[in-house]
């Protein structure tokens, strides 16, 4: 017995299992191609509406770019998660604000790093001074890893300076040589960075920017002097960027956020360089 197929019935069929084919096909490469690498965000966001600001701007900002560049972003609040067997998942981690304080989440990251991990920390994660609620307890990281010691000073109020490129790097590829940056505070270190042969220095400020904040204190102004703002360690895949505080209406009583730190487009640009040079490199 034979069978007979109306062709307009089997063209459809056709088209269906091929459509069907493809539709699976680019499902996977899909999938592939937006797990190139992970990102986990920690972050406190408690202290300081200048800081909390431009947590809730990163964690907003991070998955868009994620999303445009095909790798994974996640943030937590939980420092708990700073353990071995959470950071396995994740090729780079971030500091948003602060930075862990118990001695088992510090011994996991310094483990991390050491292993080829990626970083970066921003603005306050550095921040160490004896007496505060953030001491300078942690030799390997302020000393050992970023290399600042403690926090010396800093400008006020915040605003835009001029950056200059002090070296050719992954992370400065494409940048200007000079570029005005977002409103920040910027800050002063106890340790002389020029003379640590670990640290490269990417960013200072440029001497056009002095004076540098509008006070109302004096020594909130700075007039001269050489300030490294992004830097990376060279025995670690990791950068320091100073960046991370938004301008704040503190005086106008209202707490709005008055700038953003990634809406300055050359910033961004070399975020997005650090994150694609430590996800898509191989570990150290």
């Amino acid at each position: 017995m034979s069978v007979h197929l109306n062709p307009k019935t089997v063209f459809k069929r056709s088209t269906i299992f091929f459509a069907l084919l493809i539709s699976l096909f680019g499902f996977s490469q899909t999938k592939k191609e937006h797990s190139k690498f992970k990102v986990i965000a920690f972050y406190t966001a408690k202290n300081d509406q200048a800081h909390i600001s431009f947590v809730h701007e990163a964690n907003k900002y991070f998955p868009k770019l994620a999303s445009e560049n095909h790798f994974q972003y996640d943030s937590t609040s939980n420092w708990e998660n700073l353990n071995a067997k959470f950071l396995s998942k994740y090729q780079v981690v971030l500091f948003l604000d602060t930075r862990p304080e118990k001695k088992e989440q510090r011994e996991a990251f310094q483990k991390y790093m050491e292993n080829g991990g990626g970083f970066i920390g921003f603005h306050f994660s550095a921040f160490a001074l004896k007496d505060s609620s953030y001491p300078e307890d942690w030799n390997w990281y302020h000393n050992t890893f970023l290399g600042s010691g403690e926090y010396g000073s800093n400008t006020w109020r915040p605003t835009s300076a001029v950056l200059r490129v002090e070296n050719q790097h992954p992370v400065t590829k494409n940048l200007p040589k000079t570029f005005s940056s977002a409103p920040n505070e910027w800050y002063r270190w106890s340790n002389d960075l020029t003379k640590n042969p670990d640290i490269e220095i990417l960013l200072a400020i440029d001497e056009s920017s002095f004076p540098l904040g509008t006070g109302p204190k004096a020594h909130e102004i700075w007039h001269s002097g050489y300030y490294p703002v992004v830097w990376t360690n060279k025995k670690y895949k990791m950068l320091y960027v100073n960046m991370g505080h938004n301008d704040i209406d503190y005086e106008g009583g209202t707490n709005k956020t008055l700038s953003y730190t990634f809406e300055n487009k050359t910033e961004s640009q070399l975020i997005l360089n650090a994150l694609l040079w430590m996800g898509n490199s191989k570990k150290k």
